[in-house]
């Protein structure tokens, strides 16, 4: 038999069959029962839960907790003086006690201190439950940021907000089920933070640079200035069955297929993105409780994206590092002003509209600071004493919401400030107790790869049942 060759090229053999190929792709929209799931659909968990969606709060660089949320009186007593202790190894050389420039007074009901710099947050103290013995592994930014953030401080690793959304899914079809609002740039390490690695593309972060508000400047192309609505579902239409061809002859392909759904949930957003990102259609009471600076914006943002059910928002202070106050610990006071007020409004105005309960706010930094003053050394700190070193051996966040146990502190470092003695949790046992909250055993929680099963937690963690309302 021979087989006689087509007189059409490639491009008359497009302009033939576009139109099947369109009508291809646009069977699943006419009949949604032959389209394929939505890896975005929600998902029930496994176990009972108390918080449904997560909001991080990540004040990277490193804040202090002898000047937020652990006071320490017995660094005024050694003042300019050797502490009673050794110093710990950590990444730069320290000297003598170096006291908190800041006071501290107790809030509400169950009486938890708070720093002047986060007296609106003490507001909220009863809703709020500080962990005082956190550690982590190493006193550097960039492992420390990827331990926080993806449970592994060398290796690629999924974040935690892409394993939260394989999980669940997203309430939300028409915006990412994981959202990174961060303010003015990337932050160290860039987009490894809210990577998927080998999870499926569709469950990593999507940034959004909130020092803009038009919706133009926040996600580029989410306009299209040459086509209209209904040209561009035509050409994704043909796109997506070209793309379907092409899957089908090669089988599976992770990396197709996160395009695919790219594709897809880029159109989508077209409709509902401009609406959830417009903070001018909050009321002018709300807004002016938030307060006008970009962390109140940002933080206003991640109110409205869980309410309209995206799963995991995860708020970075900035670019950068800007809690790494080497130099000067004042600088502490100067970044708290910007979102203290804004911290409030959230906790408050999620309370007020009965999505604190089933939302887990988790507040802090990849480590805290030494209580004693850091020495000056050449092109490192100007030659001023006045700041503090990284230090991972003790430091606290905060948690509320979610079936948090609010009015509560965990745990203690040492009276110095030094380290955590006292009821120690490790970064991985606060993955292993957030993922608790929403459902999940951590050492069940799986995604097979590589011929492994690897979990957010490694082979590391414990739910730390204390700090949670039901055990």
């Amino acid at each position: 038999m021979v087989i006689k060759p087509t007189p059409w090229n490639r491009r008359q053999l497009l302009n033939r069959c576009g139109m099947g190929m369109g009508a291809l792709g646009l069977a699943p929209l006419l009949n949604p029962a032959t389209a394929a799931p939505s890896p975005l659909a929600p998902k029930p968990p496994p176990r009972r839960a108390t918080a449904k969606q997560v909001i991080h709060i990540f004040l990277n660089g490193g804040p202090s907790h002898v000047d937020t949320f652990d006071p320490k009186p017995l660094l005024q007593t050694y003042q300019g003086r050797p502490l009673p202790v050794d110093n710990l190894p950590t990444e730069r050389a320290t000297g003598n006690a170096f006291p908190s420039p800041y006071r501290f007074a107790r809030y509400g009901e169950s009486g938890l201190p708070f720093s002047e710099i986060f007296a609106r947050t003490g507001e909220c103290a009863d809703d709020i439950c500080v962990v005082r013995s956190m550690y982590a592994d190493v006193p550097n930014h960039e492992p420390s940021f990827l331990l926080w953030n993806c449970g592994e401080a060398r290796l690629p690793r999924p974040s935690m907000g892409s394993w939260v959304t394989y999980g669940l899914g997203s309430e939300n079809q028409n915006l990412p089920g994981f959202v990174a609002l961060c303010p003015h740039g990337l932050p160290t390490q860039g987009a490894e933070n809210w990577r998927s690695a080998f999870l499926p593309g569709i469950y990593q972060g999507a940034h959004i640079d909130t020092q803009f508000s038009a919706i133009d400047k926040l996600i580029e192309n989410i306009r299209n200035g040459t086509l209209t609505r209904p040209q561009q579902r035509a050409q994704l239409d043909l796109l997506l069955a070209a793309n379907r061809f092409h899957l089908a002859e090669r089988g599976h392909d992770p990396n197709l297929e996160a395009r695919i759904q790219s594709f897809e949930l880029a159109y989508r957003m077209q409709t509902e993105a401009a609406e959830a990102f417009d903070i001018e259609r909050e009321p002018q009471y709300i807004r002016d409780m938030y307060g006008e600076t970009v962390q109140a914006r940002t933080l206003l943002l991640a109110r409205r994206l869980v309410e309209r059910g995206v799963r995991f928002v995860q708020v970075w202070y900035s670019g950068g590092q800007p809690w790494d106050n080497h130099d000067n610990i004042q600088i502490h006071g100067q970044l708290a002003s910007q979102i203290d007020q804004p911290i409030s409004a959230l906790l408050k105005d999620l309370k007020q509209r009965g999505l604190l309960d089933e939302t887990l706010i988790l507040c802090g930094g990849e480590f805290g600071r030494t209580p004693t003053v850091e020495l000056p050394r050449p092109l490192l700190n100007s030659g001023k004493q006045l700041g503090r070193d990284h230090n991972h051996h003790g430091f606290s966040v905060w948690l509320a919401g979610g079936g948090i146990r609010g009015g509560h502190v965990h745990g203690a470092t040492d009276e110095t400030g030094w380290q955590a003695v006292e009821d120690r949790v490790h970064v991985h046992d606060i993955h292993a107790t957030m993922l608790h909250l929403l459902g999940f055993d951590h050492e069940a929680f799986t995604y097979r790869y590589a011929g492994r099963d690897f979990r957010l937690t490694d082979v590391h963690g414990q739910v730390v049942h204390s700090i949670c309302r039901s055990a």
